[in-house]
């Protein structure tokens, strides 16, 4: 093994999935750059490094070190100083002011900043105000500079240390080595697995209750990421079991320990022939149960506004807005002024929006103190331009409180409405339905409006379904299409594949809807590429950055979103000056999506922007959302994910002008008949297939829609105060 030192002069590449990084170090010993190559996830330009590695020559690329193990260290020569203070490491110093200080004082210069910030007011330009600013940094550079050795010695990436500080402050140490597993629980991007690295590290035995407990919830957690609010105890047991490495008696054990300090509930649910063991996260389950009770209230409590003679309504509405109803939308309509709660399913031209401007019009008359909501900044961008009225996110409604971290409106404090209705109501997971409703006053009407057959919400639950299937309240299902939407080969061919039917693949020219056949992945990677950049654009006249989305089943392979977004960038975005952070290239100009609910900036997972700026010195990323600039700190970053391509889940509540998916045997495992039909229902005007037929027909055929465990359907048939709570 040999050894480099010196200061890393630029990032060229690097790959989020695992770290691997292509970069040029400059060393004191060398007169060129050195190409070095290896696993570096949180290397940054301009910081010092101490490589250890072998040299190697690639065919391609020539001579290049590979790295085993890199070592942050702090500069040590003039160059390396000014390299590092230039860089934007430090806030308040970027490549001008670096040059002045070290011109000033030289080798002495991170004494100087170190030990006498105050000498910085002798170069021009620098006064109290950013001094405050470079000592606050440098002092926070020092503690994270700490966190940094010491995450690399428990082999955690140093990319969390700044989350971390900005998590624990000074006590950051201190607070890992007390319980490493809380880093899984109060750090965005660090999960069980890491935790328990450092956890074995520091000695912490595997059968210890601790990591037990951790490792219980962990499971529990990430069972919540795929969809279930509860699981069967003998499974989850097993799958416990496995993660934690242990036998199944300490799970059993440790549950019950979990569940006397309430961090989980067990109950048994009625099933066809018994009544089965489940365990829920104890939020989960409160939030289930809290849904099934505000229904209850809100369904009993009387409505305030007077009666309306609904065939009187519905033939005035008509004559109104010029329209004739056909009779599903005349039983909606009415229903809506007849139930306290109602709820309006469809596919895509099944008339749901007609539905909802009828609604709108003849409650009107009655009360201005109606409210419209939507889960996502999209779905209520586009409810707006259908009623040209405001709606709003039910996030931005419920109006979020950092003191309490918890929602202003509640039941002490309810919203002021008479009406709601909720547009896209499958995409609501429970935890965010049960915070809505409680926050409904008692005489308020709800109507929910969504299409029951698409995906099932991102978050935990499946609410819609369980509402109509608990047949407890009322539902119009509405299937058929409308002249208008019957010209749109886009919904033909969306109703079809919902219905398990293989839809019309010829190709014509005034269509909206086109399949193009590819036989091999890198043949449909290179179709798609030319699609974006260049066919649709001067075909079509569409923005590739703002009108056209790629949607991709899954994650992996050529034609995953994480490969596509890497190409995609490559083609769409000027190259610039990048920021490599945590193994994650960003561009001035990037398409963006945020990955998790962020409350201090009001952004959401799922919503879209742009990068307009990248300021280095201050060490933050302006992106525009919804034409609002959100600032985020470098820190930050990991809640941004490129977003040229994104998974069809993520795509729920939207509508882009064109959407182009490859559909391919690549992503056998999620080709499923409410994926392509989620996906296909996402283009508003033009939808590009890029595939093979086997993989369409899989996708049609396979209706095996996967299981997510909840029991809000026995919460609302009045089974949860039989489920035998164990206490």
């Amino acid at each position: 093994m040999q050894e480099l030192f010196g200061y890393i002069e630029r990032i060229t590449f690097q790959n989020p999935e695992n770290g691997f990084t292509v970069a040029w170090l400059k060393s004191p010993k060398q007169k060129d750059l050195i190409c070095i190559v290896g696993s570096m996830t949180s290397l940054q330009p301009g910081e010092t490094v101490r490589c250890v590695g072998e040299w190697q020559n690639h065919m391609v690329h020539g001579r290049q070190f590979s790295v085993t193990d890199c070592q942050l260290e702090a500069p040590s020569d003039i160059l390396g100083i000014k390299k590092y203070l230039g860089s934007g490491l430090v806030k308040g110093i970027g490549p001008v002011y670096a040059e002045r200080i070290v011109e000033k004082f030289g080798i002495e210069t991170l004494h100087v900043i170190d030990q006498n910030p105050e000498s910085l007011q002798e170069i021009p330009g620098i006064g109290k105000k950013r001094i405050e600013q470079i000592k606050s940094c440098w002092d926070e550079q020092k503690v994270v500079r700490d966190v940094m050795i010491f995450l690399q010695s428990q082999d955690i990436s140093p990319a969390f240390a700044q989350k971390i500080f900005k998590t624990y402050g000074d006590q950051s140490i201190e607070k890992i080595k007390d319980n490493p597993f809380n880093l899984a629980r109060d750090i965005f991007g660090i999960g069980f697995k890491s935790a328990d690295k450092v956890a074995s590290k520091m000695g912490i035995a595997k059968d210890s209750p601790k990591r037990v407990d951790a490792g219980i919830e962990y499971v529990l957690s990430e069972l919540s990421q795929d969809g279930h609010m509860c699981y069967p105890v003998d499974e989850f047991t097993e799958a416990a079991k496995e993660v934690l490495g242990v036998d199944a008696e300490l799970v059993t054990s440790r549950l019950e320990g979990l569940r006397a300090d309430d961090r989980i509930r067990l109950a048994q649910i009625p099933e066809e022939e018994s009544h089965r063991l489940f365990v829920w996260l104890t939020p989960l389950f409160l939030a289930e149960l809290g849904v099934a009770k505000e229904l209850k209230r809100l369904k009993f409590s009387p409505f305030q506004l007077r009666d309306v003679d609904v065939d009187k309504a519905v033939d005035w509405v008509q004559k109104e807005l010029k329209i004739t109803l056909a009779k599903k939308q005349a039983s909606a309509v009415k229903k809506a002024f007849s139930e306290k709660c109602h709820i309006i399913t469809g596919g895509p031209g099944t008339g749901k929006s007609t539905i909802i401007n009828c609604i709108l019009k003849v409650t009107e008359k009655l009360t201005h103190r109606i409210v419209l909501a939507a889960p996502t900044g999209r779905a209520a961008k586009r409810m707006s331009e259908i009623t040209g009225k405001k709606a709003s996110t039910i996030h931005s409604l419920l109006e979020y409180n950092f003191r309490i971290r918890g929602f202003k409106r509640n039941r002490k404090n309810p919203l002021e409405c008479d009406l709601i209705i909720v547009d896209e109501a499958s995409m609501i997971d429970t935890v965010l339905m049960n915070q809505l409703l409680k926050a409904l006053p008692d005489y308020a009407r709800v109507i929910f409006v969504g299409d029951v057959n698409q995906l099932p919400s991102v978050g935990p639950g499946n609410v819609l379904n369980d509402l109509i299937s608990s047949r407890k309240m009322t539902v119009t299902t509405l299937k058929e299409i409308f002249r208008q939407a019957k010209g749109s080969k886009i919904v033909t061919s969306a109703h079809l594949i919902n219905g398990g039917y293989f839809p019309d693949l010829k190709n014509e020219a005034n269509s909206d809807f086109f399949f193009i056949d590819m036989p091999e992945p890198e043949d449909v990677l290179q179709s798609i590429l030319g699609l974006v950049t260049k066919r649709l654009p001067e075909k079509y006249g569409f923005d590739p950055l703002k009108d056209i989305q790629v949607l991709a089943p899954m994650k992996r392979g050529v034609i995953g979103t994480f490969n596509l977004n890497l190409v995609l960038q490559e083609q769409l975005t000027p190259q610039g000056n990048p920021l490599f952070l945590a193994g994650q290239k960003y561009l001035v100009g990037d398409r963006v999506m945020q990955m998790r609910n962020n409350y201090q900036r009001e952004v959401y997972n799922g919503d879209v922007g742009w990068i307009t700026s990248i300021d280095n010195v201050n060490q933050i990323v302006i992106v525009n959302i919804d034409g609002r600039e959100v600032i985020y700190d470098f820190c930050d970053l990991d809640e941004l994910a490129l977003a040229y391509a994104v998974s069809i889940h993520k795509s729920q509540g939207s509508e882009f002008p064109c959407v182009v998916i490859p559909i391919h045997t690549q992503h056998f495992m999620l080709l499923h008949r409410n994926l392509l039909y989620t996906g296909v229902t996402r283009g508003k005007k033009l939808v590009v297939l890029v595939g093979t037929k086997k993989a369409l027909a899989i996708a049609v055929k396979n209706d095996d829609v996967k299981k997510r465990y909840t029991a809000l359907k026995e919460a609302l048939a009045g089974h949860i105060d039989q489920m035998g709570w164990i206490s």
